[in-house]
């Protein structure tokens, strides 16, 4: 019964820091079937990211230092969007009152609710990391990958 108890909790606990990612998905999905009025769709997917934000911060389910590295990954995601739609790796047709050089501002939360899963998980779950690799191995790693998700439109792509 315990470990039943303990699934139940981890299930429940999962799906409160995945409310956030959850959100947008349906909100991407029920826009696109279901127009809504007075604004186009990508202004809609802003209003609802920046309504769900407010509502978990003021709810509790986000602490604001929380919500300091959303913001944080909004803006970077934002910029390799920015960086990927220059490119013509892909683009956001749609119209849009909240774009910057054809991306939608909506566009960032995507990669906010990557961190809004990761900062919620790791408090709920009290997450440690063990056995962490180096600083000189992790950082230039980490360095390397970001750097050929630019580099590979001008040289090789490396993954490959």
């Amino acid at each position: 019964m315990r470990a039943l108890k303990q699934l139940v909790r981890f299930g429940w606990e999962q799906a409160l820091s995945c409310l956030f990612p959850v959100v947008i998905f349906a909100s991407l999905a029920f826009t696109k079937f279901m127009p809504l009025p007075f604004l186009p769709r990508y202004d809609w997917l802003l209003i609802i990211c920046l309504l769900m934000q407010w509502w978990m911060v003021r709810s509790g389910l986000e602490t604001r230092d929380e919500l300091k590295v959303i913001t944080l990954f909004h803006l970077i995601g934002l910029a390799l969007e920015l960086f990927k739609v220059h490119m013509g790796s892909w683009s956001y047709p749609e119209e849009g009152y909240f774009k910057i050089f054809g991306v939608p501002l909506y566009s960032g939360f995507m990669y906010a609710s990557v961190a809004s899963y990761l900062c919620q998980a790791w408090r709920r779950f009290k997450v440690e990391l063990v056995k962490w690799p180096p600083f000189l191995v992790v950082v230039p790693l980490a360095a390397a990958i970001y750097l050929n998700f630019f580099t590979h439109h001008y040289w090789i792509d490396v993954r490959w």
